[in-house]
């Protein structure tokens, strides 16, 4: 069947029902399209965008459950971990000199000094040095030797039941030849909780 577009020169808008069966059937499809167009601006677009959302949520939470689900996998693990990091913290805690031993130490020093054949020339507390967890005490001590007793005493401290950490030494020749050293050494003790370090004291 040929279309005539001819035929849409005289249509009658007022009168739909004397129109030719072609200009019916294109009419009815341009109709159509509108009312396509029309509904797709008007809710399928929006749903479109609903679509997208729930879309963007759905990875959100599928990377958010993949997320937990490794923690969970993971809790015995790091409940292990954590159990391990306290029992060593506890071991370290045991290794720190408590209150009570703190004049120990320094019969302890003593006695490494002498016992490696060291002449003791001072051993004395230097001021205490609040920190916010715990507090540094530290020792100078002045001793006379050769470089084997040094050698040898500084591997004892290492030794020490409790932590004695050495620094800033020198050392020099004094007038009888012998190697004078001048040491600093340091112990640490935590702060317990109900006591109040020197340095808050002072801020009060």
């Amino acid at each position: 069947m040929k279309f005539d577009i001819s035929q849409f020169n005289d249509v009658d808008f007022e009168n739909i029902g004397v129109w030719p069966n072609q200009v019916k059937v294109v009419f009815a499809v341009i109709v159509s399209l509108i009312v396509f167009v029309a509904s797709y601006f008007l809710f399928i677009s929006d749903e479109i965008d609903s679509l997208g959302r729930m879309q963007d949520k759905e990875i959100q939470l599928r990377k958010d459950f993949k997320f937990k689900y490794q923690m969970a996998a993971n809790l015995k693990l790091y409940r292990e971990q954590l159990a391990q990091m306290e029992e060593q913290f506890s071991e370290l805690l045991k290794m720190l000199p408590s209150q009570n031993e703190m004049p120990g130490l320094v019969d302890d020093l003593t006695f490494v000094a002498t016992d490696s054949g060291l002449k003791i020339n001072s051993l004395n507390w230097d001021d205490e040095i609040p920190k916010d967890f715990y507090i540094e005490f530290p020792i100078n001590m002045s001793v006379v030797g050769d470089y084997h007793q040094i050698g040898d005493m500084v591997g004892s401290v290492a030794k020490l039941p409790r932590i004695v950490s050495l620094h800033d030494f020198t050392i020099q020749r004094d007038k009888s030849g012998k190697l004078a050293m001048e040491i600093l050494a340091k112990t640490y003790r935590f702060t317990e909780q109900n006591e109040v370090s020197p340095k808050k004291k002072e801020n009060k």
